[in-house]
């Protein structure tokens, strides 16, 4: 908690921050915000260099970082035992942790929820041009190889009316699947728990995975990351899909097998993928999956527009002054109390 009048309660941000979150800690009174001021400022900490800032005196009581940060139990011993919480401007915490911030008793904290209708908006936009083949209509423009007109040429598959296969019916899935409603769509989805209420408010059916595998035209993964769900989009899996199926994957990179989706790519077993995360971001440009016309990869932007990333940094940041002030955390990190 904040002392009266006393040294100042100091947090270390780990790299540039939006203003809107900027501005509510610099109004805080009695807290110190310490942001690097190398020209680098905008990437991400070396998890060397944020090892040394934080060992060094007088040290921290906050660390505000970012899902770029490695959170791990060496990185905390070396705050010491100033160190009272970490608020991550995210809302994934796989990067953290959360038992070794668990055992040294620090409030956690991240920023769920502010994103969800955001990346549903994009999972539809990927969604869409992956069907109709857009990054490949541009491409063909841009190099100037705009082909005559044929019946099939430049043809893809319809979104309107398609069976949409939704791995995971929580908000973002649910969001989405509101949003499919408007193109007539038929919803399947797969959990760990069945939700045949909430799921008949969008006009969601519940089905096993294999049959939505099966059944869907289009898939979409949006389950965590668990043990249980890395990798669960392997060889075994697209081998039960349609050829004519396409993969989104706008929720965590982990859960597709790379190397499995580039061959079900390349050999037809399925028709097309649209992904915003892969393993390992950044994908580099020689990366076997870059060069399939029929993956379209985007920089893992489904929540990058500036009133969704203002929301979560205002979030972030309240973690933090909750944390300073005593009180309990306004959105803790599920499973720690405080």
């Amino acid at each position: 908690m904040a002392s009266n009048g006393g040294e100042p309660w100091r947090v270390l941000v780990t790299r540039s921050f939006p203003e809107a979150g900027l501005l509510l800690l610099r109004e805080e009174p009695n807290l110190e915000v310490v942001i690097p001021d190398e020209p680098d400022a905008s990437d991400a900490m070396p998890y060397d260099k944020m090892k040394k800032m934080l060992a060094e005196a007088p040290g921290y009581d906050a660390l505000l970082c970012f899902l770029t940060d490695k959170i791990d139990a060496e990185l905390l011993d070396s705050a010491g035992s100033r160190l009272k919480t970490v608020s991550t401007m995210s809302v994934g915490y796989n990067h953290m942790d959360v038992a070794a911030c668990t055992d040294r008793k620090l409030s956690l904290g991240h920023t769920p929820d502010v994103l969800t209708n955001t990346v549903a908006d994009f999972i539809l936009g990927v969604l869409i041009a992956t069907c109709r083949r857009i990054p490949a209509g541009v491409k063909v423009v841009k190099d100037d190889v705009w082909g005559k007109w044929a019946p099939l040429y430049m043809c893809g598959r319809d979104v309107h009316h398609a069976t949409v296969g939704i791995m995971g019916l929580g908000r973002i899935g649910m969001a989405v699947a509101k949003r499919l409603a408007g193109f007539d769509c038929e919803i399947l989805y797969s959990d760990a728990f069945r939700m045949d209420e909430r799921a008949a408010t969008v006009g969601a059916t519940y089905v096993e995975f294999d049959d939505l595998l099966a059944r869907s035209d289009i898939v979409i993964p949006l389950c965590p990351l668990t043990a249980e769900t890395t990798g669960l989009f392997d060889a075994t899996a697209f081998g039960k899909m349609k050829k004519t199926a396409v993969l989104v994957n706008c929720s965590r990179g982990e859960i597709v097998n790379q190397d499995a989706l580039y061959d079900a790519l390349k050999n037809g077993t399925i028709w097309a993928a649209g992904l915003d995360v892969t393993v390992p971001e950044p994908l580099p440009a020689s990366d076997k999956l870059v060069g399939l016309e029929n993956c379209m990869i985007v920089p893992h932007m489904a929540s990058a527009t500036v009133a969704c990333r203002e929301d979560m940094a205002r979030i972030a940041a309240r973690n933090v002054i909750a944390a300073h002030r005593g009180e309990k955390l306004p959105h803790a990190v599920p499973g720690t109390s405080k």
